[in-house]
């Protein structure tokens, strides 16, 4: 998925205008790499395209970021200058179109790395059918 669709996708998941999902998309991303280890964010970024995978190279990602996900929203809010109600809608668009950009695998590795209370912001994860 490129960047200007990934953004687009965001802004429509969230209804925010078209800049501000590009800037809550930094700022989640970045917080993302904060929060998980330098493979997993390495990994992540290995499957978005270069403007995304760019932000995903934080300084310090080693996964040793404490708080659940209200401190991450208010990261969030902080880095794209928005209020947390907003960067809660925004953040929860970024993930989603990240569910859908990169492999279920990974999106499951991600997720495994983040703290129990973004289990209401991460949609679920699509599971394979089983056949008989």
């Amino acid at each position: 998925m490129r960047f200007p669709r990934f953004v687009e996708a965001v802004s429509r998941r969230s209804e925010l205008p078209i800049e501000q999902a590009a800037t809550i998309t930094r700022a989640t991303l970045q917080t993302l790499a904060e929060r998980v280890t330098g493979d997993e964010a390495d990994d992540l970024a290995a499957q978005l395209p270069d403007e995304l995978s760019a932000y995903l190279a934080a300084p310090g990602g080693d996964g040793g970021q404490t708080g659940g996900a209200v401190e991450f929203l208010y990261r969030v809010a902080n880095r794209a200058a928005v209020d947390p109600a907003v960067a809660e809608v925004g953040a929860w668009a970024v993930l989603t179109t990240l569910r859908e950009a990169v492999t279920v695998g990974e999106f499951h590795d991600l997720v495994a790395q983040l703290p129990k209370g973004f289990d209401a912001m991460v949609d679920p994860i699509p599971r394979p059918p089983y056949g008989g």
